[in-house]
């Protein structure tokens, strides 16, 4: 699993993206690091995403599995281990809050985690996880598509060291010319519906919600209905993390 870290010190954050992004959408956060985190900190790429190996399963339990073995080396006797997720990411890390993959998080942070799905939403994802990745003729057509995958359309640009590891080069038949692609293995949009109110009840350590006001994805009742004290992350989208990381800052301070 391709991660990277920084930092010193026995407590540990773990940043976990959401679908289709890498874990560089975490660096105008990780920029921050040092004035507003004492300790260490571990972004990864998901399985199935950017320069991390695919798998032949990617629900939430095999997601938190795979997590799990890659940040246990990480850990420290005797420091915090906080998990910070977005999106598919905020869902991993409630399926680490239950203890059932060998390490039990100190403290949960999930943001923007799509809550409300309809049969056609979960049908559609089927549909793209059976197809083959999309080709591209030029880089820059890909990055424009990644960026719309990610949501990052309109607050990065393919120049960002927010997208990296984003798309990937196809090898054709070996000379190369095979286009362009992006990284995440199709197959990752069979996650299906996560069972998100019985992994908050299963939660062995305190978890917190929170969503951008103008997130899309998921209101902030939805978000209630599960955290009664989910935070509002200021009038920001869903990767709130990249526009305003200082507000995601804030939001750990306040408990850890």
């Amino acid at each position: 699993m391709y991660t990277e870290h920084g930092g010193e010190g026995p407590d540990l954050l773990l940043m976990l993206h959401g679908m289709g992004a890498t874990g560089a959408v975490w660096s105008p956060l990780r920029d921050e690091a040092p004035a507003r985190w004492r300790g260490r900190w571990l972004a990864l790429d998901l399985p199935g995403h950017g320069q991390s190996a695919r798998q032949a399963s990617y629900a939430i339990g095999q997601h938190a599995a795979s997590v799990a073995r890659a940040v246990l080396p990480h850990l420290e006797a005797g420091g915090r281990f906080v998990v910070l997720g977005h999106s598919l990411g905020g869902v991993v890390g409630l399926a680490l809050a239950t203890g059932w993959f060998g390490v039990v998080p100190h403290r949960v942070f999930a943001a923007g985690i799509k809550i409300a799905w309809t049969d056609e939403e979960l049908q559609r994802m089927e549909t793209l996880a059976a197809q083959p990745a999309r080709k591209f003729a030029t880089p820059e057509e890909a990055w424009d598509r990644y960026v719309k995958v990610a949501g990052l359309a309109g607050i990065a640009s393919a120049e960002s060291g927010v997208v990296a590891r984003g798309i990937a080069r196809e090898d054709g038949d070996g000379d190369g010319d095979g286009g362009w692609r992006l990284a995440m293995d199709p197959r990752a949009n069979a996650v299906g519906k996560p069972p998100l109110s019985e992994l908050m009840a299963l939660a062995r350590c305190p978890v917190h919600l929170g969503r951008g006001r103008d997130d899309a994805l998921v209101t902030m009742a939805q978000t209630r209905a599960l955290d009664p004290d989910a935070r509002e992350l200021g009038p920001h989208g869903h990767n709130v993390m990249v526009e305003a990381p200082g507000q995601v800052w804030d939001w750990i301070a306040a408990f850890a």
